[in-house]
């Protein structure tokens, strides 16, 4: 009888420990009730978390063991948001008000305050000291979305595992040095479009990890850059204030730095210059714009990458008239969703994901997975871009597919 009661004991707690709950919300200015886009989502002191979708809205779904825990919301420009999990359980999504962080005006400059550039200089020499210097992994949801004129045509997301060494300065600027590991992936039909010819062909997920400017040290070492910063007006993350260096001339550059620590929070950059590219079938390419986000959370007194957007837009003409003939876009993301400070093992050889095309990998469709799993929640956008898709087929027939 104490055997089978050990045996009943032992399965309640595996099956307790294996509950998740989930509070799905909207992220909300307190005053103008405008939603908040891409606000990190996480508990107080734990390695997982997500970010608001477009339009605020997200699902976090959370292992019922951290139901007295704190549920934490920030975002640049506003006080942190806290509350206790369990006070946010419920049937209906709750309304997550954010309060605007005072606007912090740049001090007076006196003889012997830092310039901008002085203080992203200072802020690359101390990236070894603000972020991970020793092996870890990453949890992550990757989407990529690609356009063709107004319509969307492709959708692939996918659950990936991230393992880096550390934040010490590459070789090579533009070599991957993480190993990535292909957990789950769905795709829409569209991938067999003819017209994916016209975009990238590589592994778009590593390229997209190539964008992490940190990690690369990917900023111009001219003195010329540092000195075409400006600082703007102070804000604030998480409590703590934020310095903003921006570049505002042929291209759009704003980096956060926290005023304490000199840790890069946040980076946001555009550019519209237009480039040539390639020459394919009677057409011509033409670069036309890339917009890119970076973000960190800490944890454990580091930062690690919180997430990534790149949208790029590439036009085609023709080669003799020079006529617009389409237009593609690709959008990419990559969100954090748990973070492995000290994992067990590293990604071998044999479990990193091979380096061409995710949609190429052939893993099978897993629905019980994908139902649980912390994503970027749907938004009206997303709506828009599964009517495109579903023109032929519902998306969960062509995920099965």
């Amino acid at each position: 009888m104490k055997i089978f009661f050990f045996c009943w004991l032992i399965l309640v707690v595996t099956a307790l420990h294996a509950q998740q709950i989930t509070i799905s919300g909207k992220v909300v200015d307190i005053q103008t009730k405008e939603a908040l886009p891409f606000a990190s989502v996480g508990v107080k002191g734990k390695p997982i978390g997500l970010i608001s979708n477009a339009q605020g809205g997200f699902d976090f779904h959370i292992p019922v063991d951290m139901r007295n825990d704190i549920l934490v919301v920030n975002m640049l420009g506003y006080a942190p948001y806290e509350a206790p999990v369990w006070s946010l359980i419920n049937d209906k999504p709750v309304e997550i008000e954010m309060q605007a962080a005072s606007i912090l005006l740049k001090e007076v400059v006196v003889i012997d305050s830092l310039k901008a550039g002085e203080i992203l200089r200072l802020a690359l020499t101390k990236v070894e000291e603000n972020y991970p210097m020793k092996p870890f992994q990453l949890d992550g949801f990757y989407r990529d979305v690609k356009k063709l004129g107004g319509t969307y045509i492709s959708l692939l997301e996918a659950a990936v595992k991230i393992y880096d060494e550390d934040y010490n300065s590459p070789r090579n600027k533009f070599k991957l040095r993480e190993r990535v590991a292909l957990v789950e992936v769905r795709r829409s039909l569209g991938y067999n479009s003819k017209f994916t010819e016209f975009f990238d062909k590589d592994n778009l997920l590593e390229d997209l990890l190539l964008n992490n400017n940190i990690r690369y040290r990917q900023f111009p070492e001219e003195e010329v850059f540092f000195k075409s910063l400006e600082l703007e007006d102070d804000t604030q993350y998480n409590g703590r204030e934020v310095f903003v260096v921006a570049h505002t001339h042929d291209y759009l550059l704003r980096v956060y730095i926290d005023k304490e620590t000199y840790g890069i929070l946040h980076l946001d950059y555009s550019n519209d210059h237009q480039e040539a590219l390639e020459k394919r079938r009677g057409l011509e390419s033409r670069f036309v714009k890339n917009k890119r986000t970076l973000d960190f959370k800490s944890f454990e007194g580091k930062l690690f990458l919180n997430y990534i957007l790149v949208t790029s837009q590439i036009n085609w003409y023709d080669s003799k008239t020079g006529k617009l003939k389409f237009e593609t876009e690709l959008q990419r993301q990559l969100l954090v969703n748990h973070i492995h400070p000290k994992p067990a093992e590293r990604i071998s050889l044999s479990q990193k994901m091979r380096n061409y095309g995710l949609q190429y990998q052939d893993q099978p469709y897993n629905k019980k997975f994908w139902d649980n799993y912390n994503v970027i929640k749907e938004s009206p956008l997303d709506k828009k871009i599964i009517e495109d898709l579903e023109k032929e087929l519902p998306l969960e027939k062509q995920f099965k597919d």
